[in-house]
């Protein structure tokens, strides 16, 4: 079956402009079963009518039925409610949650294992479609929002859903990036503000991003063709290590210009185990796709080269390849990509001369 999309819009989920994205993503499922998540605005008096609004524009807007998949309190619930919430999340094929507050819907999902539902939809050709505050909780960190803006508290990061890091991207996910409502202060960055959306940053891993969404925008991941396209108002934005790209609106780009590659959990667990064989068809694949073992993997490989018998293969055609991709990723700029396939070659014991005409390697001391 052929794996879904991920959609994070920055804002905008009943605005005329996304009207256009829904219908298409909708299009695509041949049996739609919508159903809205109430519980990231779960804590308002309201609740009742911020569904019904929300039913009401997938009917008109959309003529789809939207059902209401409530689940306000974790705390206040029973095994039987969050295990009928999980399920109607799972048998749905259009996953829908957008207004309210990160940290209460963090609160609530947590104790769930809700990442592991949505993953499921996704698996199953689904569509998981977050705005606003439910974007938020996406990534592997998420920004108590109300708390900083609203509350005064420092900056910090609460542990998000990470989902984004079931799918092979490690970043925290920021909608609203290019909010103007201060006028004459800085709101943007989801209301945070460019210096503390700074501050913030300075407390990831060096190996975490900030992936930024602006309002009225929507970035979608299909899984199945493994691309990553922007469409809307405005752009999405990586940053990481004190640098920022932009993704400018209509660009539709290979997932794996992102830093990691899109690799869906199933597919972890199946580099996983193959990694435990010696088939070098296995180890090969592995290494096309990118995964968390990728220099295990070519490691293996070049034992195998090296040595006489059963499983001796001839490396040239996979190393050559790595060093065209490395070609191409310098002749894009892309340098920092191309110096870690460098070193992850050197790594395994092969040697790289750069000259003129191209690179060249050999098997034997690296350094």
């Amino acid at each position: 079956m052929a794996k879904g999309k991920l959609v994070i819009m920055g804002s905008g989920e009943a605005a005329p402009g996304m009207t256009k994205v829904h219908r298409e993503l909708l299009s695509g499922l041949d049996e739609v079963r919508a159903v809205n998540l109430d519980t990231p605005y779960g804590f308002q008096l309201n609740v009742p009518q911020m569904t019904q609004k929300l039913v009401d524009y997938f009917k008109v807007s959309l003529q789809t039925d939207l059902k209401p998949l409530s689940f306000i309190n974790y705390e206040k619930s029973s095994g039987v409610e969050r295990e009928l919430f999980r399920q109607g999340v799972r048998e749905a094929n259009y996953v829908f949650a957008g207004p309210g507050s990160p940290s209460y819907a963090l609160a609530q999902w947590k104790g769930l294992d809700l990442q592991e539902d949505l993953l499921h939809v996704l698996d199953n050709g689904g569509v998981v479609c977050f705005s606003s505050a439910a974007a938020l909780t996406l990534g592997a960190f998420t920004a108590p929002i109300y708390e900083i803006y609203k509350a005064g508290a420092e900056p910090y990061w609460l542990e998000g859903l990470n989902l984004m890091g079931l799918l092979g991207i490690d970043c925290a996910v920021i909608p609203h990036f290019n909010n103007a409502e201060g006028q004459d202060y800085d709101t943007s960055c989801c209301y945070l503000g460019f210096e503390r959306l700074e501050c913030l940053e300075e407390l990831l891993l060096d190996e975490v991003a900030v992936l930024g969404i602006d309002e009225h925008t929507a970035l979608s991941i299909d899984l199945d063709m493994r691309t990553t396209s922007i469409v809307g108002k405005s752009n999405a934005y990586w940053r990481s290590n004190g640098n920022s790209e932009v993704i400018s609106t209509g660009a539709i780009i290979p997932s794996r210009k992102l830093p990691n590659y899109l690799t869906t959990n199933s597919q972890i667990k199946k580099i996983t185990e193959c990694l435990t064989t010696t088939t070098p068809l296995d180890l090969a694949k592995i290494i096309e796709l990118g995964g968390p073992n990728t220099q295990e993997a070519l490691a293996k490989l070049v034992v195998m080269a090296n040595r006489s018998g059963e499983g001796h293969i001839d490396p040239s055609p996979l190393i050559d390849s790595l060093l065209l991709a490395r070609a191409s990723l310098k002749k894009e700029g892309n340098y920092q990509f191309a110096d870690q396939i460098r070193e992850m070659i050197y790594a395994v014991g092969i040697k790289i001369e750069d000259g003129p005409e191209g690179s060249t390697w050999s098997i034997g001391d690296s350094r």
